[in-house]
Order: structure tokens, then sequence, then C-alpha cells
């Protein structure tokens, strides 16, 4: 999956929390939304950034929960990032983690 692709699948899967997602469209997703952002902050458009930011909340909570459902586990994982360092790194570890193989609870691999 490209960035193209990926940023398109997020969007269309807007509120999907079903499903799962590639390692790839994760983290393309999540390049995305660091460059946005950044690019934002960097012409100080405080307003248009808080709208971005709340314009991607879900998207990036959906693909965050599909890509935790890609490796076996609940989207409600996801909820370790009110643990300060310990629930990121936690979290960083899962999505960096290869796809489990063939179907699981969640669904069919992503095409990807």
């Amino acid at each position: 999956m490209n960035f193209v692709d990926a940023v398109k699948q997020c969007f269309t899967k807007y509120v999907g929390f079903e499903g799962r997602a590639s390692r790839s469209e994760y983290w393309w997703w999540a390049l995305f939304i660091f460059v946005v952002s950044l690019l934002l902050g960097a012409i100080k458009a405080g307003i248009l950034a808080n709208l971005f930011s709340l314009g991607t909340l879900l998207p990036s909570l959906a693909v965050g929960a599909r890509r935790l459902h890609d490796i076996g586990k609940s989207g409600w994982w996801l909820l370790l990032a009110f643990i300060p360092l310990i629930g990121w790194l936690v979290l960083l570890y899962w999505a960096v983690q290869p796809s489990a193989a063939g179907d699981n609870a969640y669904g069919a691999p992503p095409t990807a």
C-alpha cells in the first residue's frame, strides 16, 4: 500500500473500527498526520491545526484499533496510551509487529 492509498483508505473507513489494517496503512497514515501537523504548526495556523486534529481524531483511533486487530489484539488496548511512556512504548512495539498470518477473530488479513 502506498501513501495516497493509505490516506484514502483511512478517510474511507473514517470511523470503521472493524477489520484489520496493515503496517503500511498504519504508518503511512501516521506520516500523513505528522507532516500535515508539522506544516500547520510551521505556518502558525492554530485554529486550522486544531480543526485538522479534531477532524482526524476518529480516523486515527480507527486505524489504530484496526492495526491492533491485525496482530490479534483488541482495539481497547489503545487505552494504554493514557499510561505515559510505558503505554506508548507497548503500543509502539505492537504497531511495528508483522501481521498475523491468516484469518483471525477480526477477519481476513489486509491486502497490502
